[in-house]
């Protein structure tokens, strides 16, 4: 059976994977880009498009940012990670942030309660609208990997959801350290979740951690 993973999810240190007050012009809400400064210095997110300075780090960040890709076949985001809209869809010509090229190059899973056709995109991304829970998505994501791991993309609310429904094998989250105070939080309904895991936590120069959820055995 192909593995669930979650790579690169990056939480402040109360708790906060986005702000408050997603917009076009502010993805991660009032966060700004303070969530994934960590990111700016690697390898693969500048080659996804990120802005940094000077050379790309071929250290521990990178370490861990290049796990991103290899052996992923498709991937499940929710709504809000696709773009700021909600409800009925009163723009298609939204094709999501990352513009005709996109950075996935698999299938993807797009959650919503209003499912549109499908969005096909340079590079082998397929965007695919689908109205289901966890289960069901998963299923199909899986179906579209053709063998391979499926990622869960985010944001907040969709690897929420994974989690409580106990479909997630492995977990990469970087814990920021800054305070957010107000967004959506991750582990809110997630009491005693450490129980499921085997966990690692290896800092950065940077200044992040990288904790490691590794799914204990299944009885």
């Amino acid at each position: 059976m192909s593995l669930v993973r979650v790579h690169n999810f990056s939480m402040s240190l109360d708790g906060y994977g986005t702000g408050e007050g997603q917009s076009l012009d502010a993805p991660f809400g009032h966060a700004g880009t303070r969530l994934m400064q960590w990111a700016f210095g690697t390898r693969t997110f500048r080659a996804m498009g990120l802005p940094g300075d000077g050379e790309p780090s071929f250290g521990v960040d990178e370490a861990f940012a290049g796990t991103w890709a290899p052996g992923i076949g498709a991937e499940i985001m929710g709504r809000n990670k696709f773009g700021p809209q909600r409800g009925p869809w009163q723009d298609e010509d939204w094709k999501g942030w990352w513009g005709d090229n996109p950075v996935f190059h698999t299938p993807v899973v797009v959650l919503t309660h209003h499912p549109r056709p499908v969005l096909e995109m340079e590079g082998g991304t397929t965007f695919h609208f689908l109205d289901a829970g966890p289960a069901e998505a998963l299923e199909r994501a899986r179906e579209l990997a053709s063998g391979k791991d499926v990622r869960i993309g985010g944001g907040v609310a969709t690897v929420r959801q994974f989690l409580a429904a106990d479909l997630i094998d492995h977990l990469h989250l970087v814990l920021v350290p800054i305070l957010l105070g107000r967004g959506e939080r991750l582990w809110d309904g997630l009491e005693d979740l450490e129980q499921r895991f085997e966990i690692e936590a290896t800092p950065s120069p940077s200044g992040v951690t990288h904790l490691v959820f590794t799914r204990r055995p299944r009885d």
